[in-house]
C-alpha cells in the first residue's frame, strides 16, 4: 500500500476497491462497474488493439462469399472492385471492415469485463464475445458499452452536471 493510502487509516486501506465501484441503469436493470486504474485501461487498451487473424479472416470469408461466388454478376459494378487478396465495395475494403468488427468486438468484450458481477465467484475475465452476444443484441450492447464508458470516463457536462 502507499504513502497516501495508509495517511486515510486502515478502515480506507480495506475498503479502497469499493470506492472504485460505481452504478447506472439500463432498462430497469442497475449494473455496477469497477473503474479502472490508469494502468489497467492502459492493459485494456493493448487487449483491444490485438486482432484474432484467423477471425478477422473468417469474417472476410463470411462478408466476401456473395462477391465471390457472383463475380461475373458484380464484375462491371464500379462500386465493386475485386483486388489480389480483398474486395472493395464503394470504397471500402471487405478485409479491414473485418479487421474493424474483430477490434469492435475485443472492445465490447473488454468494457463489458469491467462490470462487477452479483455473484461473487464469477471471473468476469473468462468472458468471450460469443457469450456476450448470445445475451445481448448489438444495439443493446452498444448502449451498455456507451454507459460504461460514461460511468468510467464522465464528459464535462456529466462532471458539471449540465
Amino acid at each position: 500500500m502507499n504513502q497516501l493510502a495508509n495517511a486515510f487509516g486502515q478502515k480506507f486501506t480495506e475498503n479502497k476497491d469499493s470506492l472504485r465501484i460505481k452504478s447506472f441503469e439500463l432498462n430497469g436493470h442497475t449494473f455496477k462497474v469497477k473503474v479502472p486504474l490508469t494502468s489497467e485501461t492502459d492493459a485494456m487498451f493493448e487487449r483491444v488493439k490485438i486482432i484474432d487473424e484467423a477471425k478477422a479472416q473468417k469474417y472476410y470469408e463470411d462478408m466476401s462469399k456473395e462477391f465471390l461466388d457472383n463475380r461475373a454478376k458484380y464484375e462491371n459494378d464500379p462500386d465493386i472492385k475485386y483486388l489480389d487478396d480483398d474486395i472493395e465495395v464503394k470504397g471500402t475494403s471487405i478485409k479491414e471492415t473485418s479487421r474493424n468488427k474483430v477490434l469492435t468486438e475485443n472492445r465490447i468484450t473488454e468494457l463489458v469485463r469491467l462490470l462487477v458481477p452479483e455473484n461473487k465467484d464469477f471471473d468476469m475475465a473468462s468472458i468471450s464475445y460469443a457469450d456476450i452476444e448470445e445475451l445481448f443484441p448489438f444495439s443493446i450492447q452498444m448502449e451498455l458499452i456507451e454507459q460504461i464508458n460514461s460511468v468510467i470516463s464522465p464528459n464535462y457536462t456529466a462532471t458539471k452536471g449540465k
